[in-house]
């Protein structure tokens, strides 16, 4: 398989799994706080599953990410490892920021096997960017996917204005941007994916501690 191919494959079939929210965060950041002890589990949807199922593609976890059993299906769930920006937990659509996960996710089909570490990402205007490698080779998409966020179910603690709370944002839907659906149609030619397709959930928690006034 062509360097370009697998490139292609991985961001293609992986899109979902590259899904992260920045404001998990848990290196500091004294303009935004941290988050600490953050995680996030991305869950695919059958629409990916089916399409999945079509190329005999397999997904297993890259330590020390980890395959869970949601409510809605298997996952992947990673830890981050760094991160920085703003949740913006009054207007979720505004949150932005960047950060990195730890982990990766690894899909074998009958053309190879696609290997994905490094994921990093960033957030603005609900749309992510992406960064990873696949197979050791460096894959940048400017826009990768489109996050519903206000669509999330937002959870946190009840506490006096500038204690560390407990943050919960579950169920964010996930969709592809013309960017990637092109790069998709290229390699696969016409797709049942649109726009309006669901791709995943993706869940974020954490601890999050407000910036010193």
């Amino acid at each position: 398989m062509s360097a370009t191919r697998r490139s292609v494959l991985g961001a293609a079939l992986a899109a979902p799994l590259l899904a992260q929210l920045a404001e998990t965060a848990s290196a500091a950041d004294e303009k935004y706080g941290t988050v600490s002890d953050g995680w996030v589990e991305v869950r695919w949807s059958e629409s990916v599953q089916a399409e999945l199922d079509r190329l005999g593609a397999v997904v297993e976890a890259v330590a020390p990410a980890e395959m869970v059993t949601s409510a809605g299906g298997p996952a992947v769930r990673f830890p981050v490892r760094s991160g920085k920006g703003d949740p913006s937990l009054a207007k979720l659509s505004k949150a932005k920021g960047g950060g990195a996960l730890d982990g990766g996710v690894s899909v074998r089909t009958s053309l190879g096997n696609v290997r994905l570490t490094g994921l990093e990402s960033a957030l603005k205007d609900e749309l992510l960017s992406g960064r990873g490698e696949v197979n050791g080779l460096t894959v940048e998409h400017a826009s990768v996917l489109r996050c519903g966020v206000e669509k999330g179910k937002l959870f946190t603690d009840k506490v006096p204005v500038g204690e560390p709370l407990k943050v919960r944002l579950s169920e964010v839907p996930l969709y592809a941007t013309p960017e990637m659906l092109e790069a998709y149609t290229a390699t696969y030619g016409a797709s049942t994916f649109s726009a309006d397709t669901v791709l995943g959930y993706v869940t974020v928690a954490g601890t999050y501690t407000p910036p010193k006034p």
